[in-house]
């Protein structure tokens, strides 16, 4: 998501005091407060104060995001604000961690709110952002940095520059008309910084797959749509189903189109891979149309985010462990007749926004309660209603590969009883698994053989 239009340089400051609430009143000092908000800045900074004492805004890795809604014409505006020694706030200790402050403020009526919220996370979260903001060495450096890292472009890499790397990308195009492909799908973390997609593929639909969107320099007319996916391990393509999975649900690809895949082992500075996919042949055992995909109360971004946190369980784990995690999303009117639950539910009596998967801070909130048994049960929209939840759907699907145990077998039948989706960390392989209608899909298969 596209943000630098909602940051202006001048509010972008170096913070002179050395307390949360003085940094944020220096950050509203810059702000514009419009006459429809109806309070002062004094009455917002108290709002925020309270916020933060009731949960706290800090993100890790040394960035705050304090937020707040108020009345205004305007979608959002933003305050950023540097502070290289940290912060004091009521003795917590890692207010004194944090280095940069990004300060919201949303419109009441923008129902885009916790999707931004979710963007500015996640760009946290591409290497070598924070250290970059961080390590600029003046406040001119600082204003391009934020510019550069959220107005879409970066740091060109070699794509161009290698001999070999402008032959696969020509040849692409061949392989894409000769095997009438409608898209070209690159994938970017093939390139170490992002990859440089300012060449156009003629008529060719491009579809740019990466964690690191930042990074990748690339122009609006070469580059059709960005599909974020999380690399993991050293495979090569390793996003590619997570990746396509994501394209069908946000329509950037439909199910009887052939794409032509471009990319290499990640960070090797190398393309030297192509492949032709055949979108309805790699879903076929959980799609007939394109609107099987998705049950019809899910939106896009709530199972891409799903996935997302799926898939850094998956790689990660949790305190250095592996763990497994069973998330089921659909309506969960539905779900509910066929759930129990194993312990007192975590989520209950916090307000929707509070406990919706798309907000950033509600990220390890949900890690942290995948180690209860159970499942995690999620509404279409994002809200999460329960954790260490019981599955005792009747439906039994057939026979399923054998390794797979209770958590599979309860995704398989809850997504048969019911019009949802159920995604599953195997704790022994971290292997990530769609299930939809009873049938399995594996996203992300760690212990895989295949070198593609």
């Amino acid at each position: 998501m596209r943000l630098d239009r909602y940051i202006s340089k001048s509010r972008i400051i170096d913070i002179v005091s050395s307390d949360l609430e003085g940094a944020l009143k220096e950050l509203l000092e810059v702000c514009k407060l419009p006459e429809e908000a109806g309070m002062s800045k004094k009455q917002l900074l108290g709002e925020l104060i309270e916020r933060e004492q009731t949960m706290t805004t800090y993100l890790g890795s040394g960035i705050g995001l304090p937020h707040v809604r108020i009345p205004m014409k305007r979608p959002y505006q933003f305050a950023i604000g540097r502070c290289p020694r940290g912060l004091e706030f009521e003795g917590h200790d890692e207010y004194r961690e944090m280095r940069l402050i990004f300060l919201l403020l949303a419109s009441e009526k923008e129902k885009s709110y916790l999707n931004v919220l979710a963007s500015l996370a996640r760009t946290f979260q591409e290497p070598g952002v924070v250290e970059k903001l961080t390590h600029s060495k003046d406040l001119t450096e600082l204003r391009e940095s934020v510019a550069s890292t959220f107005g879409g472009s970066g740091t060109k890499q070699g794509t161009k520059d290698n001999k070999f790397n402008r032959l696969i990308l020509k040849e692409a195009v061949k392989v894409a008309k000769g095997s009438q492909s409608s898209a070209i799908m690159v994938f970017g973390d093939t390139f170490i910084g992002g990859v440089d997609l300012t060449e156009s593929f003629g008529d060719m639909k491009t579809i740019l797959v990466t964690q690191s969107a930042t990074e990748a320099s690339f122009d609006s007319k070469t580059v059709t749509a960005i599909i974020p996916a999380r690399s993991f391990g050293h495979s090569r393509l390793s996003q590619l189903r997570s990746a396509m999975l994501i394209g069908l649900t946000r329509g950037i690809i439909k199910h009887n189109e052939r794409l032509c895949c471009v990319g290499g082992l990640p960070h090797s500075n190398q393309f030297d891979t192509l492949v032709v996919v055949d979108v309805e042949r790699e879903f076929q055992s959980v799609l007939t149309r394109q609107t099987d995909m998705l049950p019809a109360a899910v939106k896009p971004e709530v199972l891409e985010r799903v996935l997302a946190i799926a898939t850094e369980l998956s790689v990660e784990g949790r305190e250095g462990k592996p763990v497994g995690s069973l998330f089921v999303l659909g309506d969960s009117q539905q779900v509910r007749p066929h759930t129990k639950q194993l312990v007192l539910n975590p989520f209950f009596g916090y307000e929707a926004e509070e406990r919706n998967i798309l907000n950033p801070f509600m990220d390890e909130t949900v890690k942290e309660f995948s180690l209860l048994d159970g499942a995690f049960i999620i509404r279409g929209d994002g809200v999460l209603e329960a954790a260490g939840t019981l599955i005792h759907a009747n439906e039994l699907p057939q026979q399923l590969p054998s390794g797979l145990g209770t958590r599979h077998a309860a995704a398989a039948s809850i997504s048969m009883a019911t019009d949802c989706i159920a995604l599953v960390v195997s704790a022994s392989s971290g292997q990530v698994t769609l299930f939809r209608r009873g049938q399995m899909l594996p996203l992300i298969e760690r212990n895989s053989n295949r070198d593609l």
